[in-house]
This record gives structure tokens, C-alpha cells and sequence, in this order.
């Protein structure tokens, strides 16, 4: 969404305050922006894309972006109208091709017979009695210059000077066209057959054969097809619970070792045929690059963009660079920590690391919400369950549902109680996946599975609650605003409670004082000055109160060092 912002440092002025993010896109106007591309078109300008730095601009800067855009585009549109202005020009000229002699006749004086009076009188009015006041006109740098052949005088004294100029002589073209005089001269003794004039007829249809387009498969096709035969990379395809399956094949193995043993016995020749097997909107290759080298050199390079550049210059290997990207590289590890090689992050599961490769990868981006995908099928995918209208309403408790599945899987669970996970290690089911995990931890002792963070060492027992806890506690995202005060907060339930502030009835009454509130979770706290809910107890001195902001302000009074630890 374009009015979405980011709390954070500029990347161009330093300015801190809610910015919008240069690797997204957003619409001015109906006019798509990517602030990262735009610098890239003015200014040639290739920004650093280091996770450590930041990644926003500010709206003074982006402004001052915009107008560097319009002026590049008011330059190249200007630069284009004088080029019209000049082919057009140039075009309205008459031209004038000098036929050369034949070839018996090159090195002979050329004569050129007079006209019978009658003709020229026919033709030209009195000639005899005007050609001795039109020679006259004649300018002398042209006896000077160059030397005129016997009636060229004559000839050229018939139209305007500024219209026909006097033909080249072998001496003037030696310092017109030097280039074009050596080429004559290479031709002076060579008679020119009919067969030699076919030969470069047929040179140049060949250049002129119709242009064969490409189509985004064939070029995705080739590109992963180069990178998998001329190095040592092991595809496979997106793993399963089973372990990695094969890319060439069927067959599935649990290790890494097995895979890559297994792969070898492939013949690479085999990539293309398999690859057309794809649709064109869900072709991805995994791909494992640990010990990445170059199989033509046997040369070791860092990663995959180097491994382009290394084919395309050493080895004249044909990638299409202005294509986005189908295979994703992947460093595996038997102690099932999946690293990514873009940012660095480590991940407990590969489903985990193959959802988050979609935010590196951005070849086809979401215009609702700016997330970005591999491909277009996950695309739709996305769209279709985050964005479209709901059109399966749930008939107990009239919740709509973007899919069938959807519908059934929440009548299945909630209204039918069905337990559909089922644990591996005995016949007990559970109806929810995170309870089969406890049980299995529980009962049989198998390892939790933690997502840590990066930052503070925290660990969570969901992916999302740790996106969460990047976004708002290290990230700082504060995207909703309050349209009344300053209050800014990073969900919308949390904007929904803080309104009640500005436009919420007292609705919650005191049973006891008549007291009245906003919200029934301030009317429980009110609820313990009644029952003496002394709760809150000081660790120094034993004293207890009702209220946590008692107990600080306890502490600020009566234990102000203790208070200071605290803080």
C-alpha cells in the first residue's frame, strides 16, 4: 500500500521519522515507483543492498527524486524531437549518385560531346548568347581546387551552384574519401562477374532472416539449464517430510550426502528436457551450492551472480541477464539449520527458509499489499486467499471463508471437533498442529522446534510470533496512526482499543460506587480496590497495592535505588 511507512533513518539524508522503503512499489498518480530503480535510471547509481544499512527514504528526498526523473525524461524526449527534426531533414535533400566509368575507360580521357544548337535551343532558350555571362558565374575556387574534366565547365554553369556541385576528380578524392580511392585502385585491373555480385546478394539475406523471439519459458529454460551443466550445483526439488527428492527422478532421500552421491549418476544433458515438463508460471529450481565451482575451469566462486558473470566473460556462456531469477540457491546442512545466502538469517525448517526466499526474490510483486514472490502461480496463490472476497460463509457461526478448503477445515475443527493430526509416535490425534508438537515433546521426548532471534537471543515457538516480534520490537513499525492525537501503534487492534479515548461510551458500570469506563478490563482493575486485590507486593519492604503504577511510585519514594536496578 503506498501510504504505508516505516520508522527509521533516510538513506539519503540521514532524517529519521516514518519513510517509505526503496525496494517497494508505490503509485503517485497512477505512476509506479521503485525509489531503488529510479536511481538506478538517473544515475547510474547501483545502492548497496547490505541488510545492515537502511533501506528508506524520506519524502523530501524522494521529491527531489522525482523531479531528477522528470528532468531525465524531459531531456530524452527533447533529444529524440531534434533527431526527428534532423532524419527529416535530411531525407527532403536530393541525392545524387556518381555512376563510375566502366572499367576499360579509367585510365582514358573522358569526352563529352557538344549539343547541336537546335536542341539546346529547344530545350534551353538561348543558350550560345547567355553561356558566356553564366560561366562568368562560375566562383574560381573551382578552377582553382579542382581540376575540371573538358565540358564539366559548361555543364555545371546550367543550375545553381548551391544545387549541383562539380564532380570529384581521382585527385580531389584521395582527400575526400581516401578509404573509397584504395578500394578503387584495389579494383582497377578486376573484371566483375555476375557469380561475385550473387555472393553478396546472399550475404546480405542472410543478415536480413526475420528475428526469433524468445519467450519468458524458453529464456528461464536456458539460463537454468547453463548454470546446472556448467557447474557443480545439486537440483532438487521442494522437500517433503520424507526428506530431498530428486530432481531427474522420483526417488527421495533423508540425507544429504545420499542425494548429492545419487545426483551424479544423472546426465546433465537430461536438464532441458525436464525443465519444458514445468508450466511457465511455476518453474523454480532448488538448488543446493555448498563448495560452489565452475565444472569448465574447475575454479571456485562465492555464489551464483558470480557464477553468471564467470560464464559470461570467461567461457562466452549465452545468460539472459535482464531476466529475473528461477533458481534459488540453498546451503544445506545435516543439522537441519538452513542458513539464507542473501541475509545471513538461519532457520529450524526448509518450509520456513522457502517462504522467506520470496522476499529476496521478488520477480512478481503483490499491488495490495507490496509482497513480493518467486513466481506467478504463488502470486495468485496469495491473492486469492489474502485478497479476494469472501464466498464461503460458514452456516453456524456466519464466518466467510476465501476458499472451500478454508470453510471445510474450520467447520472440521471448530464445529465438528474432528482431530485431523495425527501423532507419529502413537494413535493419539489432536485437532490443532501446535498440540501435536507439544505432546510429542512431551510424551515422547522429541526436540522443540524454536525460531530464535537474531537480534536478542529470544526464541518462539511459531515463525510468525517471531516476525512479530522483529517487526515491533526491533523494527520499530508503527503503521497506524490515530487520526485524532500522535498515538501511533503496530496493529489495528491496538488502534481500535486506544480509540475508545476519543469516542468510546462508558458503558461498564461499578456495581459498588457507580463508577463508569470505557473498556470492561479497566473496570476489572477498579473491581480490586473492592476486594482488596493487593496483588502487586513490593520485594523490599513486603507492602502490597492494588495498582502496578502504586507500586512504582512506591518504589520511586520509598526504595529509589532499588528503583533505579529496576530500570
Amino acid at each position: 500500500m503506498s501510504k504505508r511507512t516505516t520508522y527509521g533513518t533516510c538513506r539519503c539524508c540521514s532524517a529519521k521519522g516514518n519513510h517509505k522503503d526503496i525496494m517497494k512499489e508505490y503509485y503517485m498518480n497512477g505512476i509506479r515507483e521503485v525509489y531503488y530503480d529510479m536511481f538506478m535510471e538517473c544515475f547510474n547509481l547501483f545502492l548497496s543492498t547490505d541488510p545492515s544499512l537502511t533501506c528508506l527514504i524520506c519524502s523530501s528526498c524522494i521529491q527531489q527524486l522525482r523531479e531528477a526523473n522528470s528532468f531525465r525524461m524531459m531531456v530524452v524526449a527533447t533529444e529524440r524531437q531534434l533527431l526527428s527534426h534532423i532524419t527529416s531533414a535530411e531525407s527532403k535533400e536530393t541525392l545524387f549518385v556518381n555512376v563510375p566509368p566502366a572499367p576499360e575507360s579509367l585510365n582514358h580521357n573522358v569526352t563529352i560531346k557538344t549539343e547541336y544548337k537546335e536542341e539546346s535551343d529547344h530545350e534551353y532558350g538561348n543558350y550560345s548568347e547567355d553561356m558566356q555571362d553564366m560561366q562568368d558565374d562560375v566562383p574560381p575556387e573551382i578552377d582553382k581546387e579542382i581540376d575540371l574534366v573538358d565540358g564539366e565547365s559548361e555543364f555545371l554553369a546550367r543550375f545553381p551552384l548551391q544545387h549541383l556541385k562539380p564532380l570529384p576528380t581521382r585527385e580531389s578524392l584521395y582527400r575526400i574519401c581516401p578509404d573509397y580511392v584504395k578500394h578503387l585502385d584495389t579494383m582497377q585491373e578486376t573484371i566483375v562477374t555476375p557469380s561475385m555480385i550473387a555472393v553478396l546478394t546472399e550475404k546480405k539475406i542472410k543478415k536480413t532472416l526475420p528475428r526469433v523471439y524468445l519467450t519468458e519459458k524458453m529464456v528461464n529454460i536456458t539460463n537454468a539449464a547453463t548454470l546446472i551443466q556448467c557447474s557443480n550445483i545439486t537440483p532438487f526439488r521442494s522437500k517433503s517430510r520424507s526428506g530431498f527428492p530428486c530432481f531427474y527422478c522420483s526417488s527421495t532421500f533423508d540425507t544429504l550426502d545420499k542425494i548429492r552421491e545419487h545426483t551424479l549418476d544423472h546426465k546433465k544433458d537430461d536438464v532441458t528436457k525436464i525443465l519444458n515438463r514445468y508450466g511457465a508460471e511455476c518453474m523454480v529450481v532448488y538448488a543446493d551450492v555448498t563448495d560452489l565451482k565452475c565444472t569448465i575451469c574447475n575454479n571456485k566462486v562465492p555464489n551464483l551472480n558470480e557464477l553468471k558473470s564467470h560464464l559470461i566473460k570467461v567461457h562466452n556462456k549465452k545468460i539472459y541477464t535482464d531476466y529475473t531469477d528461477r533458481v534459488i540457491p540453498f546451503k544445506l546442512a545435516n543439522d537441519n539449520v538452513y542458513q539464507c545466502q542473501s541475509c545471513g538469517f538461519n532457520f529450524e525448517t526448509f518450509g520456513a527458509i522457502e517462504r522467506h526466499m520470496n522476499t529476496h526474490y521478488r520477480n512478481y510483486v503483490c499491488h495490495e499489499c507490496g509482497a513480493g514472490f518467486i513466481t506467478k502461480y504463488r502470486l495468485k496463490v496469495h491473492g486469492k486467499s489474502m485478497h479476494a472476497a469472501g464466498n464461503f460463509p460458514c452456516e453456524v457461526c456466519k464466518k466467510v471463508f476465501t476458499s472451500q478448503q478454508k470453510h471445510k477445515n474450520h467447520v472440521d475443527a471448530v464445529h465438528k471437533l474432528l482431530k485431523r493430526f495425527k501423532c507419529t509416535k502413537c494413535p493419539e490425534r489432536f485437532n490443532e498442529y501446535f498440540r501435536r508438537q507439544k505432546h510429542m515433546v512431551e510424551v515422547h521426548g522429541v526436540a522443540p522446534v524454536f525460531y530464535k532471534c537474531n537480534v536478542c537471543d529470544k526464541s518462539f515457538e511459531r515463525r510468525y510470533t517471531l516476525s512479530r516480534h522483529l517487526k515491533r520490537d526491533h523494527l520499530e513499525e508503527r503503521d497506524y496512526q490515530c487520526e485524532l492525537c500522535s498515538y501511533k501503534c503496530f496493529t489495528s487492534n491496538e488502534l481500535r482499543v486506544h480509540m475508545v479515548k476519543h469516542n468510546g461510551e462508558r458503558i461498564y458500570e461499578c456495581s459498588v460506587c457507580k463508577k463508569s469506563y470505557a473498556r470492561k478490563k479497566t473496570l476489572k482493575e477498579h473491581m480490586r480496590i473492592h476486594n482488596n486485590d493487593r496483588r502487586f507486593a513490593c520485594a523490599v519492604c513486603g507492602q502490597a497495592f492494588v495498582q502496578k503504577c502504586s507500586l512504582k511510585g512506591h518504589l520511586k519514594t520509598h526504595h529509589h535505588e532499588y528503583s533505579m536496578q529496576m530500570v
